[in-house]
């Protein structure tokens, strides 16, 4: 029965599309969740790296308050050829979407100021205070600045 579901789960993934202003009202919607928000693509080899992190963090946190969001920036067009393919090998319990925004110089320092635009790139977020971080994680670095982030933050 579990693997069925597992299987079903996997067919059936959906990646919704969406925009800075759905991600900013969804973060303004969850009070007491922390959110840890990646940017990633598939082109990137750092990004793919260290998606299992996020993948193992969401795992261990299920349950809790907190949401795992990998935010995949490939084209729109590369849903179906490439971005479900690649989600779909994985089978991340993380929950994926896609960004639409277009141009990025107008909507990378929304997200913060200081990053640059390359990716790997992780937002965490909680109660409105954020923690923005341009770099890839290792398990033990992920872990270090969630937990310290989720419990300084109230």
């Amino acid at each position: 029965m579990i693997v069925a579901a597992i299987l079903l789960s996997v067919f059936s993934l959906t990646v919704p599309k969406v925009t800075l202003s759905d991600l900013e009202h969804r973060f303004a919607s969850g009070k007491d969740t922390t959110y840890v928000v990646n940017f990633w693509a598939t082109w990137c080899k750092p990004c793919v790296e260290e998606l299992p992190s996020f993948d193992m963090l969401a795992r261990r946190e299920s349950g809790n308050p907190v949401v795992v969001l990998l935010v995949c920036l490939d084209a729109p067009s590369d849903l179906n050829a490439k971005v479900l393919p690649f989600l779909r090998k994985r089978a991340f319990a993380c929950e994926t979407v896609l960004f639409t925004e277009q141009k990025p110089h107008l909507w990378i320092d929304k997200v913060d100021s200081t990053w640059s635009g390359a990716i790997p790139a992780t937002l965490f977020v909680k109660n409105g205070k954020r923690l923005f971080r341009e770099q890839e994680f290792t398990q033990r670095t992920l872990d270090s600045t969630f937990t310290t982030f989720r419990d300084h933050i109230r």
